[in-house]
């Protein structure tokens, strides 16, 4: 699904009052500078087992956001995970948490955001909450909001923004 890039800034600039902006903790890992889509969210910790039953079923151009705790000590997302999200066409991935296989994930079609790497594989215990609301980097994310990403940050609105429609001359 190919999407228009939608700038963060611009959106802020028209809808100010319709968004929220998360802190600048993230980094940037693939090679889409850009993603955006409907919210599908996990809460985890050190255990990615619901992260790739996630990726495997959530819907083509979704995001997910994966609360992992801020844990830097086991990687939430890996190049097999990261390949799955490509191959079902999912707009992008942000993570509370760590990934690892950055260099191959770099050269993969996927935009995620994390707090940084780490070479530790995930626990496998299954444990976790799937489509609650989970608030981290100063943001509430709610599974169906809309997330928009950039090279300027991560922005967050209760439904889909537009500067292609009415909306944005009230």
């Amino acid at each position: 699904m190919k999407r228009t890039p939608v700038f963060t800034a611009d959106l802020c600039d028209h809808f100010p009052d319709k968004v929220q902006i998360t802190e600048s903790i993230f980094k940037r890992f693939g090679n889409k500078r850009s993603f955006n889509g409907p919210i599908h969210t996990l809460k985890v910790f050190e255990d990615n087992t619901l992260v790739k039953r996630a990726l495997q079923t959530i819907p083509t151009g979704s995001v997910l956001v994966i609360d992992g705790g801020g844990s830097t000590q086991r990687a939430l997302i890996g190049d097999n995970l990261a390949q799955i999200a490509v191959n079902r066409q999912l707009s992008g991935i942000l993570v509370y948490g760590c990934i690892r296989d950055s260099a191959q994930i770099n050269e993969m079609a996927i935009g995620i955001l994390a707090l940084g790497t780490t070479p530790m594989k995930s626990l496998k215990l299954g444990k976790g909450i799937e489509n609650i609301p989970v608030h981290f980097a100063g943001a509430l994310f709610e599974p169906g909001s809309y997330l928009y990403a950039d090279e300027d940050g991560v922005i967050v609105s209760k439904k889909p923004l537009s500067l292609h429609t009415e909306e944005t001359h009230s």
